[in-house]
Formats: C-alpha cells, sequence, structure tokens
C-alpha cells in the first residue's frame, strides 16, 4: 500500500511548525516534523505529533444537522444553504444589516477568513465582524497601532536566539508555544540572561536569572516603575529617542512619581530587583520582549500593551536584530484573522473603516455600498442577542460558549436568536445551541495559508479529501452568498481566494502561492519595497505618522475590576495546559493528550488548601458573582497564596462560568485574568 507525505503547517498555536502529513487508504495514519523549517527546525510538540487524532472522520461531523425541538436532525446540503440564505436575506430586508453577525474562525485559512470577512460586508451588508482575537491579542492590535503604528510581532522567532536578553512578561511559553519555549531555553544556555514576569512560577520562570512574581493585575505599576528607573538614573536611548520618539518629556514627568518604593508596594517586587530589572533591560545590546494574554486579559488590556511598549522604545530595543515588541499569538491563524480584516474596524491590510477612502477601494472593488460606521465586537452581538437587536449570526469554528466570559449569559443570549448557523468539525459546546451545524474541512483537506505570531504567510496544504459532506468555510460562505443573489464570492479554488485579497492588501501585495512555496512562507509587509518580506519591523521607520516617528503614550496603573473581598477572598486568574489547546475540541480526540490531564483543574497553593482543609484531588465548588463550578485540586506550589487558577479547555468544568465581563474600555476585551472567587469543599461524588 502506497503511503505520501504532503507537507503543511501545525493547526495548534501561534509558533507555526512545519509537519508533514502521512497518507495511507486515503486517510492520514500519522505526523511528522518537516525538517528544515524556517520555524520549527525539525521538531513538533506534543499537540503537534497528535494532530491526527483531530481530523479523524470517525471523531468529526460529516454532514449537515438541522435542529427540530431539542434533537438534531441529519438535512442535506441544499436544504440547508437555501433555508439559511432566504432567512439572512430576510432578516438583512426587514429588519437592517445591523441585525446580523459573523465570528470567523481563527483556526481556518487566511482564505476562510477573507470569505467571511467579505460575505459579512456584502452579501449581509454589515459591518458586524470579529473572532476571538476580541478575547485574545485586540488589546496588541489597538495598543501597539497607538505606539508604533502596526500591532504584530515586530521581530522574527529566530530573534530569540541572537539575544542578550529575554524578557517573558505575562506568558508561558513553554506550555503554550513549546518548540518557541525550547528556543528560549537554547538561547539561555547559549549565554542569554533570562528575565520572566509572571505571579506564578513557571517552568521557565524557574530557570530565569531574575523571576518577578508581581501581584495579579500590576502590569502597568510595574512597567512605570521601571521607567521611573530608566529615566531617573539616564540610562534610556537617548540619541533614539531624540531621532524617533515624540513624546519622550510627558512620559518621563508622568512616571516621576512611580519611585521604586511605590511601585514595590503595588506590585510586591521589592526595589533592589526592580533596579536590577531596569539595568539589565536598559543595558543589553538587545533585549527581545516577548508577552502573552497575561498582559492582554484585563479590562486594563490595551493600556498594558502601551505601557510595555514605553519600556521598549525608552529603551530602543526595537528596530534591530534580538530585540523588539512580540505578542505571541495562541491561536495558529489569530494573526491572519486580523490581517484578513476580521474586525468590525478595519479592512484587510488593517485598513482603517473610518477612512473614506478606504471605504470607497472597497466598495469599487467588491461592488457594494460599505457602511460608514465601525461594527459591532463579538461581545456587543452577544449583547445585542441577548437585548433583542441581533436576529441571526454566523459563528464559524469559535466555540464562545466555552471560552467566553460569564457562560451562562453568553448561552442564554445565543438561544435568544432567531437563527443561529454553527461552521464547526465537532459537537461543541456552541453548537449544541445551534439551529442548523454545517460541517466543515479540516486543515489537512484544503488548500490555503495560514499566517504565524511572526507574520510569516505559509502554504497549508490538502493532504485528504474532506470526509463525506464537509466543505471550506470559503465554499460555505460562497454558496450562501449565490443564493442571496450577491456575486463576487464565487472562487473556483482556494488560490483565486488568496490573489483576489492580497490585490487588496498593500503589506500582501507582492505574494503568490508560487512564491510562498519558494521561501518556505513570506513574512508581511511583502510589496514591491520588501519583496522578500520583513523579518524585523521599524527598522528605520514607524508607519504611526507621516514623519515615521513613534509615539510614547502616558498610561495609569489600575487594580483589576474584580478585587477579592471577605465574601470572594481568592484571586482567580486562567491558564492554558500543555497537552491541549482551546476549547479542546480537536486535542481532546486524542488519546495520548486526554490521558495526560483527562479532567478540569483547580490549581491553587498547598498553604491555601491547608487552611480549607483540602488536600491532592479534593472534590471543590468554586464560586464568583456570575457562577459555579465542581472540579477537583491540584496543589501548586508555584502559585502566590491567595490566588487560584484553572485551565479553559474542559465543559465539564468550565472556568469560564466564573469570569468577569468587565471590559477594556478600547477593545472590549474582557477581564479574563483576574476575578474575586471562594472555594468551598464538596463531598466525593
Amino acid at each position: 500500500m502506497t503511503t505520501t507525505t504532503t507537507r503543511t503547517i501545525c493547526p495548534f498555536c501561534g509558533v507555526g511548525c512545519g509537519m508533514g502529513l502521512r497518507v495511507e487508504d486515503s486517510r492520514v495514519i500519522a505526523v511528522e516534523p518537516a525538517p528544515n523549517h524556517p520555524v520549527s527546525h525539525g521538531q513538533l510538540c506534543a499537540k503537534g505529533w497528535n494532530a491526527a487524532f483531530g481530523v479523524d472522520p470517525a471523531q468529526r461531523l460529516t454532514q449537515p444537522y438541522r435542529r427540530e425541538g431539542e434533537v438534531f436532525v441529519p438535512v442535506d446540503w441544499e436544504e440547508a444553504l437555501d433555508d439559511i440564505a432566504a432567512r439572512l436575506k430576510d432578516f438583512r430586508d426587514n429588519d437592517g444589516p445591523d441585525s446580523l453577525g459573523v465570528i470567523s474562525c481563527a483556526r481556518a485559512t487566511n482564505e476562510d477568513n477573507y470569505a467571511a470577512q467579505k460575505f459579512a460586508r456584502v452579501a449581509l451588508r454589515s459591518p458586524n465582524i470579529d473572532h476571538c482575537a476580541r478575547i485574545c491579542h485586540s488589546p496588541s492590535v489597538a495598543g501597539l497601532a497607538q505606539t508604533l503604528g502596526s500591532g504584530a510581532m515586530t521581530n522574527s522567532l529566530a530573534d530569540v536566539e541572537q539575544a542578550d536578553l529575554i524578557v517573558v512578561w505575562g506568558a508561558d511559553p513553554t506550555e503554550n508555544h513549546a518548540i518557541f519555549g525550547g528556543r528560549i531555553l537554547k538561547a539561555k544556555l547559549n549565554g542569554a540572561k533570562l528575565v520572566v514576569v509572571d505571579p506564578r512560577q513557571s517552568r521557565l520562570a524557574k530557570l530565569a536569572d531574575l523571576h518577578l512574581p508581581l501581584t495579579l493585575g500590576s502590569n502597568i505599576a510595574l512597567a512605570n516603575g521601571l521607567l521611573h528607573l530608566i529615566f531617573r538614573e539616564g540610562w534610556e536611548a537617548k540619541d533614539f529617542l531624540s531621532a524617533r520618539v515624540d513624546n519622550v518629556e510627558a512620559l518621563k514627568a508622568h512616571v516621576a512619581a512611580c519611585t521604586p518604593e511605590l511601585t514595590a508596594r503595588i506590585t510586591g517586587i521589592d526595589p533592589d530587583t526592580l533596579r536590577r530589572f531596569a539595568d539589565l533591560y536598559a543595558h543589553s545590546p538587545a533585549a527581545f520582549l516577548c508577552y502573552g494574554m497575561g498582559i492582554t486579559q484585563f479590562a486594563s488590556g490595551t493600556s498594558n500593551v502601551i505601557a510595555l511598549s514605553n519600556l521598549v522604545l525608552a529603551c530602543g530595543q526595537i528596530g534591530k536584530p534580538g530585540a523588539g515588541i512580540n505578542p505571541l499569538r495562541g491561536q495558529n491563524n489569530v494573526q491572519g484573522a486580523c490581517d484578513m480584516g476580521c474586525l468590525p474596524n478595519v479592512y484587510p491590510g488593517y485598513q482603517p473603516v473610518a477612512d473614506a477612502a478606504v471605504r470607497e477601494k472597497f466598495a469599487q472593488a467588491w461592488g457594494s455600498p460599505q457602511p460608514e460606521k465601525p461594527g459591532m465586537t463579538s461581545l456587543a452581538m452577544m449583547h445585542g442577542a441577548r437585548d433583542g437587536a441581533m436576529r441571526a449570526m454566523i459563528i464559524a469554528g469559535e466555540d464562545p460558549a466555552l471560552t467566553d466570559p460569564d457562560q451562562t449569559e453568553v448561552a442564554r443570549a445565543l438561544k435568544k436568536l432567531d437563527l443561529l448557523v454553527v461552521l464547526e468539525m465537532h459537537l461543541t459546546e456552541t453548537a449544541k445551541l445551534a439551529d442548523y451545524i454545517l460541517p466543515v474541512a479540516a486543515f489537512a483537506e484544503k488548500d490555503g495559508t495560514f499566517s504565524n505570531c511572526e507574520r510569516r504567510v505559509q502554504r497549508v496544504r490538502k493532504a485528504v479529501e474532506p470526509p463525506a459532506e464537509c466543505r471550506t468555510d470559503w465554499q460555505i460562505f460562497g454558496e450562501l452568498a449565490r443564493r442571496m443573489g450577491v456575486a463576487g464570492l464565487d472562487w473556483q479554488n482556494a488560490e483565486a481566494v488568496f490573489d483576489e485579497m492580497c490585490g487588496l492588501m498593500p503589506i500582501f501585495s507582492a505574494m503568490t502561492y508560487g512564491r510562498l512555496d519558494e521561501h518556505q512562507g513570506l513574512q508581511w509587509p511583502c510589496n514591491t519595497e520588501h519583496p522578500e518580506g520583513s523579518p524585523i519591523l521599524h527598522q528605520e521607520r514607524f508607519p504611526l505618522q507621516a514623519s515615521g516617528r513613534a509615539r510614547l503614550v502616558c498610561v495609569d496603573a489600575v487594580e483589576p475590576a474584580e478585587m477579592p473581598d471577605a465574601e470572594y477572598p481568592l484571586a482567580f486568574t486562567t491558564q492554558r495546559l500543555h497537552f491541549h489547546y482551546g476549547g479542546g475540541s480537536m486535542t481532546r480526540c486524542a488519546p495520548v493528550l486526554e490521558r495526560e490531564t483527562p479532567l478540569g483543574l483547580l490549581f491553587m497553593h498547598p498553604a491555601d488548601a491547608a487552611d480549607l482543609g483540602l488536600g491532592q484531588h479534593s472534590p471543590v465548588r468554586v464560586f464568583s458573582r456570575r457562577g459555579e463550578v465542581d472540579t477537583r485540586v491540584e496543589l501548586a506550589p508555584e502559585l502566590p497564596v491567595g490566588t487560584v487558577s484553572m485551565p479553559y479547555h474542559f465543559h465539564e468544568a468550565p472556568c469560564n462560568r466564573l469570569t468577569n465581563t468587565a471590559q477594556d474600555p478600547v477593545t472590549k476585551m474582557p477581564e479574563l485574568k483576574a476575578c474575586a472567587v471562594r472555594v468551598e469543599k464538596r463531598e466525593e461524588a
């Protein structure tokens, strides 16, 4: 029997590792790492090695379903698409485009996401398009856009090996981005200094030269305190600031009161440690700063990102190898979904909806007038559904019923919709609430592209045919548009979608499938000025303003919206686990990964457990002001006393039933990383 291997990209985190899919008898039977890949260098993490289980047809939805009462019944594609299209058209024409919304998928290809936002803006005539970056890195896009002019990783993952100092702030790459975490460890072994800023003593923190276990939610206070020291001691990059950055004196004045003593009271980090960190960062020839959702998932998320950007700019640690400010994206194509304009305020390529010339450009290209105002965020759509203003939604591959805060309210909102259409591979918690479930092709069953966190656009290649009746997202959106009488979404293949979007996106304009194949991916901007792509941004100028200068922005420290009190005495945060991914719909199909962590957990310091009379694996009930969850204790001395944590991969112990809906005022990011809870022992089941 013949075995073939098709080279493609891993469907899990934002690192974008290369892999080969081994196919036998029209079935993916194994996965192997791609040798000489520019990102992964012939390596895969545990999730990557088990990717074949997530696409196994035996564990998939393989035909359309329609809700009839409390059950789902099979329905053929023609009937499903005809009914969905007719109802969407009716809502659009009678209730208005604002009554409709689309949430696209950060796990789907760029081509799928481009089609999703074009369908919303052209077929539905609605500006309501969003995706899960809203609850992970929307503050990165907004914050870095304010200071640098571009909301993406400024350097390449490989730069970590050229760094003299590596700063990991609010992230745990050994858990969530394991291959990149390995590169950090390699750089440390080769002599780089490592600083970890995290309330928990993560694996990297245990190996770090300096660990700053700051109080949960005190990121701005810490960054401002560091800047105070740097300006007070004259350690700032004076020549760089003079030549390339605005608002320096205003920031100096703003942080003048952020003394080490005040910073220590807020953050819990002693003045000597603050000084050591400030000295290291300011004087390292090249300092690579990366961060994760321990920065963004706060009601102060955008200001948190700005505070880090201020620190990077003040020390001139940008626009050169081994440096930069580098958000670590969580999902395989969350960067790409942002690039494709699956956000309510930007078109593909981050071209602003607020710009009349941009709206006219897309109106002409698509043959459809464009709304003047940005649309709703995903959470605003949920509120609209709850309040009856939103009539219908299409949710492609996301699971807000599991991953959004205050899950009880999310489920209530989705149930109030007149029409909920879910495009999915598995029967997720959100799919269980749908009126129609449409089965989609997996990454192994389609051609396309993913964009990893370093802006590298890479080819995804079809290894097998989709099972039974599964289709790609872009095909489904095209079929719905045709039935609604809308032209322009009738592409013949994924490459045609890619060529269309590159023609409208200046940052992608020099890309083709052939060139991506030739270079093993290209990093945007890739255009006539940078035909080979851009491994490092901002080497000569910042795209923020006509002068090409960056801007420092003053931000104030704020506490999380909900702090522990007598009724809810413990601080609560969320985390991810090495062996699982997202809502678990793919990784929990893999027996090896499920064996490692089969059930939900509440991580708790042994001292807190002892105070409550709890031990390892004690059954508990966790209460917040929004709900309660039953789970079991995992003793975790790496956590600070007074703080507990849960992963969000497990529908049996859904931690987002507890989390807070308080939002960042700029991006509407919910505060998933901090709330208050109490824990009670419960009897054994």
